[in-house]
């Protein structure tokens, strides 16, 4: 499978840089080192994948246009990531793209393997809450990590990735997207992403951490149940605008990836910096519930460590690591 996915690739890379020109099966044969026939079967599945693929006698094939339909094949062509998506895991269905990478990472699967699905069935976000994930209409991916870090390190992936998908949506729409702490993304007030992580680690050592990112993407206000219009939303219906899935699947992997790795390498600061700049409501009064406690006070901002910073009525800052935070008007 993986060889088959490699020619594939390299098929879609010669006749996509023929510049609109027809390659000869022949010189495709030659090049990719596989028969003629070969070459027609592997044209037919990529014309599964959406490719518009012309073939003429004595002249040859072009690429007429490329879909955007996700598959690990058009996720895959113009990605230019070093590890990110080198191995994808893709589902026409699923009940969540969670499950599919806790047990892939348990056989093993590589750091930087992608799981992702055109819908899921049963997708869930924190705390167990159901994420509806309507088909063709999002990106419901997750992402296997094995990051050389501690456990207590390893929590700050989901601040990272907030940054990452705000970045992302900044800059490939006419949206302005805030972060809600500690894994929500809102335009407008209302949610259009969320972030689950989940990991699998001993005291000092993480094996593994699986980011599960959900964004609606060109969900109507229709699509959205009664209870959830008020509270829920998605790119086109905050826009207007239609957005391309594949492309906006790309941009987030590498910018993920950049990030990541700037991450590991030179620690969280940076991170910190840019998420407060998205920070929802910052500098307002909230409502903070605990396991223990409920309390209000003040947000001011994120730890070092990625805890909420709130300070107290008494004038006193605080870090919160869990709990549900509201707004007080």
């Amino acid at each position: 499978m993986v060889k088959m996915q490699s020619t594939r690739y390299h098929l879609i890379e010669l006749l996509t840089t023929t510049e609109g020109t027809y390659i000869s099966g022949q010189l495709l044969s030659d090049r990719l080192h596989i028969s003629r026939s070969a070459i027609w079967k592997h044209m037919k599945e990529l014309e599964k994948d959406g490719y518009v693929i012309e073939g003429i006698p004595r002249k040859g094939y072009r690429i007429v246009q490329s879909p955007d339909k996700v598959s690990p094949n058009t996720i895959q062509w113009g990605l230019e990531t070093e590890w990110l998506g080198q191995k994808i895991i893709h589902k026409t269905s699923t009940e969540s793209t969670q499950e599919i990478a806790q047990q892939a990472a348990r056989n093993n699967a590589e750091h930087g393997t992608v799981v992702i699905a055109d819908e899921q069935t049963n997708g869930r976000g924190r705390m167990g809450r159901a994420w509806k994930s309507a088909k063709n209409k999002g990106v419901w991916m997750s992402l296997i990590l094995r990051p050389a870090i501690t456990p207590a390190a390893a929590t700050r992936l989901t601040l990272l990735t907030a940054t990452v998908l705000a970045d992302v949506i900044t800059k490939q729409t006419a949206a302005a997207p805030a972060i809600k702490w500690p894994n929500d993304l809102l335009i407008n007030h209302k949610k259009i992403a969320g972030i689950l992580t989940e990991m699998q680690a001993e005291q000092d050592r993480t094996q593994y951490v699986i980011v599960g990112i959900g964004v609606n993407v060109n969900q109507t206000l229709y699509d959205f149940a009664a209870p959830l219009k008020q509270q829920a939303a998605s790119i086109k219906s905050e826009t207007g605008e239609d957005q391309p899935i594949v492309p906006l699947i790309q941009s987030l992997l590498r910018s993920f990836e950049k990030t990541y790795d700037a991450f590991i390498d030179i620690g969280f600061s940076g991170i910190k910096t840019k998420w407060e700049t998205y920070a929802y409501r910052i500098g307002e009064r909230i409502r903070v519930q605990t396991n223990q406690t409920v309390f209000e006070a003040v947000l001011a901002g994120i730890a070092d460590d990625g805890a909420l910073l709130v300070q107290t009525d008494a004038g006193e800052t605080q870090n919160v690591y869990s709990g549900e935070i509201s707004w007080l008007t």
